[in-house]
């Protein structure tokens, strides 16, 4: 009986191998699992971690992406734009293997990660694709959900919405591409956490432009009467500020992403006079996936004159300009 056992197991591994190689051959071209223009709406924020060890590289050798994340993040700057509604949708036709709603849309950070209960992924859902193929599309907004368990989907067929529920400090998506239970890099086509470098592209070939990697960039800037908080500004609390002529203190605040160690930023406030209120810089000590700055004063004696007030932010990587933020307030 042991060596009929053995013998079965041996006949089902290499069927299991037959079946890999058929399927590789087979992989389904990706579209992009967002109806949403790429890069100016929505665009990539982290990759999947081509490093083995401690730390984590993007398909580029890049930094981003963060240890074992094994999805591609695509977002949006503004919770008004998720609140607005961003369709998330097949990405290659298949069927709806599993699925969860009803994960509010917050920030993981004001409710700690214990409360997910272990539903990191919060509200999402998983396609298979058959041949061992199948694609997981997670963190959307509550209550988006358009499919059902065993539903036929065709490629682009509306899933759900970008949200905010589940792991995430950030409005986005996070698309996985799995083959036998095996998490690969759609850029590459090669399992996570194999190294950085050349690989084979699933994605739709007609993508090129869409995908292209984009190494860091602006999200939003803004005016305050007072100091910003970082998680506030990304919740989009400060949306509708307009400080008046009244306000206590003038504040400008520029957010970017993707910043490298070694880059240096500046940002500016100027009076309607052309002269400079204040300004601050500083060279990044670290990678941040998020960054805020912000600089101003508090109301002069005099108060606020009347006028157009401009606030700029930039960020330099070496020579290379990667954020340019310009924004203007007129006091009347």
């Amino acid at each position: 009986m042991r060596a009929s056992g053995r013998a079965l197991s041996l006949a089902v591994i290499a069927l299991a191998w037959v079946g890999i190689d058929a399927a590789q051959a087979e992989a389904p071209r990706l579209a992009l699992p967002v109806d949403c223009s790429m890069p100016d709406v929505c665009f990539i924020q982290q990759y999947v971690d081509t490093q083995s060890d401690a730390g984590a590289q993007d398909y580029r050798c890049g930094p981003l992406s963060y240890d074992n994340h094994g999805g591609t993040d695509i977002r949006v700057r503004t919770m008004a734009e998720m609140e607005a509604g961003v369709p998330v949708i097949a990405a290659a036709p298949g069927v709806v293997k599993g699925l969860r709603d009803g994960m509010a849309d917050v920030n993981v950070s004001k409710i700690g990660r214990e409360a997910l209960g272990g539903r990191d992924a919060g509200n999402g859902v998983v396609i298979d694709h058959g041949n061992g193929w199948e694609t997981q599309y997670s963190h959307l907004k509550r209550g988006s959900l358009r499919v059902r368990q065993g539903q036929r989907v065709d490629r682009g067929t509306p899933l759900g919405e970008i949200g905010l529920s589940g792991n995430t400090e950030f409005p986005h998506v996070d698309f996985a591409v799995r083959h036998n239970g095996v998490t690969l890099d759609p850029f590459t086509g090669r399992a996570e956490a194999t190294g950085c470098g050349e690989g084979e592209s699933i994605w739709d070939s007609a993508l090129e432009e869409a995908l292209a990697y984009v190494p860091g960039g602006a999200l939003f800037d803004g005016f305050l009467d007072r100091p910003p908080e970082l998680d506030a500004a990304v919740e989009g609390a400060y949306r509708d500020a307009q400080p008046g002529r009244a306000a206590p203190a003038l504040v400008y605040y520029g957010l970017a992403w993707g910043l490298q160690g070694g880059d240096r930023d500046e940002i500016e406030l100027i009076g309607p006079d052309g002269k400079t209120i204040a300004r601050a810089e500083s060279e990044i000590e670290r990678d941040k996936a998020r960054w805020m700055r912000f600089t101003g004063r508090r109301q002069p004696a005099e108060g606020w004159p009347a006028g157009t007030y401009q606030g700029r932010y930039r960020v330099w990587r070496g020579d290379e300009l990667v954020v340019d933020m310009r924004r203007d307030l007129t006091l009347d």
